[in-house]
């Protein structure tokens, strides 16, 4: 069975699409949150991942998205594309963000946005954090997202390792771990490229994959859009 991971998709339909394409088959999908926010396409992305039948879990940006007053935390120009995006999504996607969970279970995999331990805010950025996370965590993996970094958080021997996968890296699922499948329309590791992951649940394996796509055009429909600049101009650096 190939399961596409996708986490951070951000409003961005062309990086979404463009991802779609380079996977090809697949027999589900699952997303990590940030549905929306920073991007010029919200409807587009949620109809979309309805389409190809993707579950998931919701980010801050969505909670924010639909009312929540997670958009108090927001930078300036986060609660710029988070008031816009208020302002134009449809009855249809509203609803959809709605019913996403904050925590999901799929066999052997919890699904977060942020952290097990804290499903909508936690960053998972150094071992002690990934350590006390794993504690909360019943099943062997847990994927999350929030950061827009690739990352694999390890447990080895009583010892957390963390792994930076570049395209086409594998990880083989053999012992208890928390996976960052890095982000679809705004990886932040200077690699302007998409960044998601397929697991392979057939051979325990995970395989990271970046996939180019048309910053430019997206770029210009967020200028269209009137969204803040510096939210433009960082797509093309990967920042």
């Amino acid at each position: 069975m190939r399961i596409a991971v996708l986490s951070d998709i951000h409003s961005n339909l062309v990086a979404l699409d463009a991802v779609l394409a380079h996977l090809g088959s697949v027999d589900a999908i699952w997303q990590l949150g940030d549905v929306v926010g920073y991007g010029p396409d919200p409807d587009g992305v949620v109809a979309r991942l309805a389409e190809v039948g993707a579950v998931g879990v919701r980010g801050n940006h969505d909670a924010a998205a639909v009312g929540g007053s997670e958009i108090e935390w927001f930078n300036p120009d986060a609660r710029t594309a988070i008031e816009w995006t208020r302002s134009r999504i449809s009855a249809t996607t509203r609803a959809w963000l709605e019913g996403l969970p904050e925590r999901l279970v799929e066999t052997d995999y919890t699904l977060v946005h942020g952290s097990p331990r804290e499903p909508l805010w936690e960053y998972i950025t150094s071992s002690p954090v990934a350590r006390a996370n794993l504690t909360f965590v019943t099943t062997r993996f847990a994927l999350h997202g929030h950061t827009h970094l690739p990352i694999v958080w390890a447990e080895e021997d009583g010892r957390i390792v963390s792994i930076a996968p570049g395209d086409g890296s594998t990880f083989t699922l053999d012992g208890r771990a928390l996976l960052n499948p890095g982000s679809v329309g705004q990886p932040r590791d200077g690699i302007p490229e998409s960044s998601c992951m397929v697991i392979d649940s057939d051979r325990d394996l995970v395989t990271w994959h970046r996939v180019p796509y048309d910053i430019e055009a997206v770029q210009a429909a967020m200028r269209d859009a009137g969204l803040p600049t510096r939210l433009v101009e960082r797509l093309s650096y990967g920042v």
